[in-house]
């Protein structure tokens, strides 16, 4: 049969079960356009800019059971979209990259758009392919596909030169993706028997065992519920796996377990002889900046071998995957510790109670905190998480409001809080927030964003106005580059790059066809939240402009400052110390 690339393309994207694709149409891939368009299944959507159109496909990714993708032009195009590509790869992130390429069979040299793509894509993605003909087109998608879904899942790229999406080619059949699964079954690997023992062995005769999730263990939450209420363990995770479990689980603690974590985190696990790691790679900011102390007995379970004792030693280190492993754990744990009568059940209410003792005492904390004439962020997520359903969405930037949702929000559900995490790029929260709304128009769904975040990406509202999305954009306003100019002010009693320009958020509203709110007290929090989510429910963006207090420092601000200056050389530390006193004489 004689077929257009463009169409195989879209044929493809179908059988795998893409929903939307994000990008913008050029002279490069237009042939693909004008096929999605006629697809039922897949609707293209055009984003302002490249970068926020691969935010977006991350978010899909992350949020829903389709795979993020999308369709750009070469060379810009792959730029632009470079660091929502980054993102996707350092967290784990499915993604397909699909671009235009220049001909293929053209005479000439110097075409448009004519760079080598493949070297500037290979440091972050986990593959990349060039289509030489129409007959490689589903074959390639197919594979493309399991390979960034597969393992640490992560992005994938694909460059079909624009005369093969133009032409027809000679296309011997045209397989299902079920078909082509059959052809290339592959078995994930799961626990022996001897593994299995271990573990249940470690963590039965642990006096004081803990739990610490990352974004691995976000499908398995079910089964770490019961391990965590066997065991009476707490339970911590990453600032990417915080939805791996639910935060009002009676041992939930929180992000982390060291000197960077909420106080009922460092307390609980101060003394933790057994420590149960899944999806996580010890990395630094799930590490409060490597501060953390892992005990001998580390059971560490991650589908990439290469995590595995890289940064902290694991007793017993096992590749896998979290969702056939920890039911299998689960099991086995609970008919050992039937088999032997034992029962935690007294350790689990001694550790509710110690942990509900300690998390009121840090709310007590903030809210005894003076924010003046500014918004108390602890009231204002209170607020939040009342008037935000059990199944709503939050997508959060990088910044400080990170932490402050971090230590300060609870959520409930997986996958419903979704963040910047190692590659931790800026300005990725209003983008995400529209794909979260595009993949569940029913939830409500808010972004809380920095400023500076903001400042970066806020043009994209104008694809939630564009297709009516109801989505809340919380911006919270303090006229710096907070983290940041917080980590100077320490060290160098100044701040340099970090005071943002003045921005008219209103403006902002007017330019994209958002609705505005302004909150500039603790009094106007409830009003301006109810307002808002009346305005989103009429399929309305809103931003919502939020004075923001913050003058208090977050736990994991604190943390990793101790931790970083604890590790510098002790003439480093003199020189910094003395210069941070010396200016603050001085000024």
């Amino acid at each position: 049969m004689k077929k257009t690339g463009a169409w195989l393309v879209r044929y493809a994207l179908e059988q795998i079960g893409v929903k939307y694709t994000f990008g913008i149409p050029g002279v490069h891939n237009t042939e693909i356009y004008d096929e999605l368009n006629n697809s039922e299944f897949i609707s293209p959507i055009l984003v302002s800019h490249e970068g926020c159109g691969a935010f977006m496909a991350d978010a899909i990714s992350r949020t829903s059971d389709s795979i993020g993708t999308i369709v750009i032009v070469p060379a810009a195009g792959v730029t632009h979209a470079a660091s929502g590509i980054g993102e996707a790869y350092l967290d784990g992130i499915p993604m397909l990259v699909i671009s235009g390429g220049v001909r293929s069979d053209s005479k000439f040299k110097y075409q448009l758009h004519d760079i080598d793509q493949h070297s500037l894509l290979k440091p972050i993605t986990k593959q990349t392919f060039k289509i030489n003909s129409q007959d490689e087109i589903v074959g390639t998608i197919y594979e493309a596909f399991q390979i960034a879904t597969s393992g640490e899942p992560g992005p994938v790229f694909i460059e079909i030169p624009v005369n093969i999406q133009l032409y027809t080619g000679s296309v011997e059949n045209l397989p299902t993706y079920h078909e082509f699964c059959k052809r290339n079954d592959k078995t994930e690997s799961t626990l022996s028997q001897k593994e299995l023992d271990q573990v249940v062995e470690l963590l039965i005769q642990a006096k004081s065992p803990g739990l610490f999730l990352g974004w691995g263990a976000v499908d398995v939450s079910t089964s770490t519920v019961e391990i965590a209420e066997l065991l009476g363990a707490p339970v911590s995770t990453t600032l990417q796996g915080l939805s791996a479990y639910p935060g009002n689980h009676p041992m939930f603690c929180g992000m982390g377990f060291g000197p960077a974590a909420v106080p009922v985190a460092t307390k609980l696990f101060s003394d933790c002889d057994c420590l149960l790691a899944i999806g996580t790679r010890f990395s630094e900011i799930a590490t409060g900046s490597f501060g953390v102390t892992v005990p001998k007995n580390l059971i560490h379970i991650d589908i990439n071998p290469n995590v595995l004792s890289a940064n902290y030693p694991a007793k017993i280190g096992i590749v896998g995957d979290a969702k056939l492993i920890l039911p299998e754990l689960a099991n086995e744990l609970k008919r050992k510790l039937d088999e032997t009568k034992q029962n935690h059940r007294e350790r689990f209410e001694n550790r509710k109670k110690e942990i509900i003792k300690l998390k009121q005492s840090y709310k007590d904390e903030w809210y005894h905190h003076d924010s003046k004439d500014k918004v108390n962020p602890a009231l204002f997520f209170d607020i939040l998480r009342n008037t935000l359903p059990d199944d709503g969405y939050v997508v959060v930037d990088d910044g400080n409001h990170t932490f402050l949702t971090a230590e300060l929000f609870p959520i409930y559900k997986p996958r419903h809080l979704i963040s910047p995490t190692d590659f931790n790029c800026m300005g990725y929260a209003v983008p995400a927030t529209i794909a979260t709304k595009l993949a569940h128009p029913k939830n409500a769904v808010v972004g809380i964003i920095g400023d500076g975040a903001f400042q970066m990406t806020c043009m994209e509202i104008i694809t939630a106005t564009k297709n009516d999305l109801g989505v809340l954009f919380v911006v919270f306003n303090d006229g710096e580059l907070a983290q940041i100019s917080q980590a100077q002010q320490i060290p160098y009693n100044r701040k340099t790059c970090t005071i943002l320009g003045t921005s008219n958020f209103e403006g902002i509203a007017i330019a994209t066809g958002a609705e505005y709110i302004q909150t500039k007290t603790n009094e106007d929090i409830n009003d301006s939240l109810n307002k808002a989510w009346i305005l989103t429910k009429e399929n309305r963006p809103v931003i919502l402009d939020v004075n923001i207090d913050y003058s208090k420092k977050t736990r994991f601000t604190k943390g990793i400052v101790g931790t970083n200056l604890q590790r510098l050389p002790f003439s480093a530390k003199l020189r910094m110390i003395s210069r941070a006193l010396v200016r603050k004489v001085a000024g």
